[in-house]
């Protein structure tokens, strides 16, 4: 598999030692940085064959699974609630004949070989409001046509995890929708240059926006209009951890414990993520930012070019992780450490009354 589907919970920042010899930082301890992804399980639904040809790749043919979740079918809809609810009703009827058709007419005919793949909104992402899931189409590489089949349909009705796809120390690219900034100015939007001081009527404006003929405004012009909610794709960023999610942590296991940090600690900053809330599935760790705000879906891909500099060739260890309170200056790394200086609050003591 080659993609998979997160979502933006928040940034944080780590400690780490770098181990890069050309760098002048090399064997010194750095703090950077990161990115929390939360990448729930996706549901594979089924799989679909394509033939390349003169015009570009044409279905062959798509084998859907026999049971698809609520949330999968609620994507076919504007009003699911007004609706007759009959969206795959007829696929679930046919017969195995002809699926295994189907399946050998795309094991004859097809090139390439795509996984579709939802998310599971009502299960696992119950903070957000929506119900519909995400669909996309992963590109299943390796191997032969037959065993890329083979694999799909060992796939259907199951959950895919993340560390099934990425792992630690591995370069990806992401591909999402930037922050939506609304109706700017061409100095925010295009970055040119202001006009003198003595301008008349404003001087954050392009003073000339052309030639008489052609008698239009050519498209390089810098003009006023929308900023921000963008489709942008960021390539070769880093993964410093892919980790279990804290629903998934059994008794003494923390995902934030390193082997210098000892305390028992989650990945969910004091109060939770600023607008997101609790990281309880797993989640990818990357380096730096990557586009879209909180809550916002991230697709994950492999690099159509994989790096091979110092950066990609770096084997990451972390030595600290900051959960700190993101709402303000988090002063405490854990409630046990916040009541260790404080003593026991009025809110503690109604907390444990209770329960």
């Amino acid at each position: 598999m080659t993609a998979f589907i997160a979502y933006k919970a928040g940034m944080t920042h780590v400690l780490r030692e770098l181990t890069r010899p050309q760098s002048k930082a090399h064997k010194k301890e750095i703090v950077e940085a990161v990115t929390i992804l939360e990448c729930p399980p996706m549901v594979a639904v089924g799989f679909v064959g394509y033939q390349k040809t003169l015009r570009g790749l044409k279905a062959v043919g798509t084998v859907w699974a026999s049971n698809l979740h609520e949330e999968f079918r609620r994507r076919y809809y504007k009003n699911w609630a007004g609706s007759k609810k009959k969206a795959f009703t007829s696929k679930s009827k046919r017969d195995e004949v002809s699926n295994k058709s189907v399946t050998e007419r795309i094991v004859q005919n097809a090139d390439v070989v795509r996984l579709v793949c939802h998310t599971r909104m009502m299960q696992d992402m119950t903070q957000f409001r929506q119900k519909k899931a995400h669909v996309m189409e992963i590109q299943i590489n390796g191997g032969s046509v037959e065993e890329k089949v083979r694999f799909c349909e060992g796939k259907l009705e199951k959950n895919i995890k993340v560390g099934e796809v990425f792992a630690t120390d591995d370069m990806i690219d992401t591909i999402g929708v930037t922050k939506g900034r609304g109706t700017e100015g061409v100095i925010t939007r295009w970055g040119i240059t202001r006009l003198p001081r003595k301008t008349h009527r404003g001087l954050r404006k392009v003073a000339c926006i052309g030639a008489w003929h052609p008698a239009r405004v050519s498209y390089t012009v810098a003009r006023v209009g929308q900023n921000g909610y963008h489709h942008r794709t960021e390539t070769n960023k880093k993964i410093y951890l892919v980790a279990k999610g804290e629903k998934f942590c059994g008794d003494g296991e923390f995902n934030a414990k390193t082997s210098i940090d000892l305390s028992d600690k989650h990945i969910t900053p004091m109060g939770g993520f600023v607008r997101y809330g609790e990281v309880k599935e797993d989640f990818i760790m990357l380096k730096g930012s990557c586009p879209g705000c909180v809550k916002r879906p991230i697709t994950l891909r492999k690099p159509l070019v994989v790096p091979t500099n110092s950066v990609a060739r770096e084997n990451v260890t972390l030595k600290w992780i900051d959960t700190s309170s993101k709402f303000g200056h988090g002063r405490f790394q854990t409630d046990a450490e916040r009541r260790a200086w404080t003593g026991t609050l009025k809110r503690d003591a109604k907390a444990a009354a209770e329960n």
